[in-house]
C-alpha cells in the first residue's frame, strides 16, 4: 500500500479529473459553466483545491524582447480539502462570470488567428499542482462590439489582425487589453498606417479607444495619437454607429493635422 501511494503521488495510478463544459461559447459579461468530474485512482487521494481558471495568452514586450505566456483572469474554486477514494467518481458543477473587458476569439465562423482564451483545471494535490490541460473557450463578442466591426468595414476599413498586449490602458480592469488592427481606407493611406481598436467593456456599455498609427515623413516622426467613443450595448444600429466613428476619426485627424 505504502508503495502505491508513493507512485500516486508520483503521477502513477492516481486520480483522473475530467472537465466538460455545458458550452465553449460565450461572450464578455456572460458565463462559463461546466461540470469536473473525478475518478478515484488505485488508491485514495486527497485534494487541497480543484479549481477552474479562464486563461489568456497575451503578448509581452520588454525591450527589444517579446515573447507570450499565458495570464489567468478569472477563477471558481470547484472543491476544498477533500479525499477522492479509489475507484470512487465525484461530478461537481461550477459556473462563474466572464470578466466584461475579455477579449473575443471569434467573429462568425471565424477565428481570430493567434486569439486564444481558454479554460483551465488545476489540481492541488500536496506537494505539487498539476496545471491541467487548456480547453478552449471561444469568445464571442457582444452586439455592440460587432456593430462596431461592421461600421468600420462599411468606412472602408479592413481588418488586419489581433492580438492581447500585457499591459494596463485607461480604464483596464485586466492586467492586458485587446487590439484589433485595420488597414485604413484608400483616402487616408499615405497618411496613417493603421488603426487600433480597443473595447473597454463594462454593464452600460463599451469605450471604444481608437489609436491611429502615424506614418512619419522625410522631416516628421510617425507616432500613435489616441481618442475614445462612448456606445451604450443598445448601439447597434451599424449605420449610426458608422457616423459616430467616422466623425471620431475625422475629429482625431483635424486635431492632429492629416486630415
Amino acid at each position: 500500500m505504502a508503495f502505491k501511494k508513493l507512485m500516486a503521488r508520483l503521477g502513477a495510478g492516481n486520480a483522473q479529473v475530467e472537465t466538460v463544459l455545458v458550452s465553449p461559447d460565450t461572450t464578455p459579461g456572460g458565463t462559463v459553466a461546466g461540470t469536473v468530474t473525478v475518478t478515484g485512482g488505485s488508491v485514495a487521494q486527497q485534494f487541497d483545491r480543484i479549481r477552474v481558471e479562464l486563461v489568456a495568452t497575451v503578448e509581452v514586450e520588454s525591450g527589444d524582447a517579446s515573447w507570450r505566456e499565458d495570464v489567468t483572469f478569472g477563477a471558481a474554486v470547484v472543491a476544498e480539502g477533500s479525499t477522492i477514494e479509489a475507484g470512487e467518481q465525484r461530478s461537481i458543477p461550477f459556473g462563474f462570470d466572464v470578466p466584461w473587458q475579455c477579449p473575443f476569439t471569434t467573429v462568425g465562423q471565424w477565428h481570430l488567428r493567434g486569439m486564444r482564451v481558454g479554460l483551465r483545471t488545476r489540481v492541488d494535490i500536496p506537494g505539487g499542482v498539476d496545471p491541467g490541460d487548456l480547453d478552449a473557450v471561444h469568445v464571442r463578442p457582444l452586439p455592440v462590439q460587432v456593430a462596431v466591426l461592421e461600421a468600420l468595414e462599411r468606412l472602408g476599413f479592413s481588418f488586419r489582425g489581433a492580438d492581447v498586449e500585457k499591459g494596463r490602458v485607461r480604464g483596464s480592469e485586466l492586467p492586458f487589453y485587446q487590439e484589433v488592427e485595420f488597414w485604413p481606407p484608400r483616402e487616408l493611406r499615405g497618411r496613417i498606417n493603421e488603426l487600433e481598436v480597443t473595447f473597454l467593456t463594462d454593464h452600460q456599455g463599451a469605450d471604444v479607444v481608437l489609436e491611429v498609427d502615424r506614418r512619419g515623413g522625410l522631416l516628421s516622426e510617425g507616432r500613435d495619437v489616441a481618442g475614445r467613443l462612448r456606445l451604450s450595448h443598445d448601439d447597434t444600429d451599424v449605420a449610426a454607429v458608422a457616423a459616430r466613428l467616422d466623425a471620431a476619426v475625422r475629429q482625431l485627424g483635424a486635431r492632429r493635422g492629416w486630415l
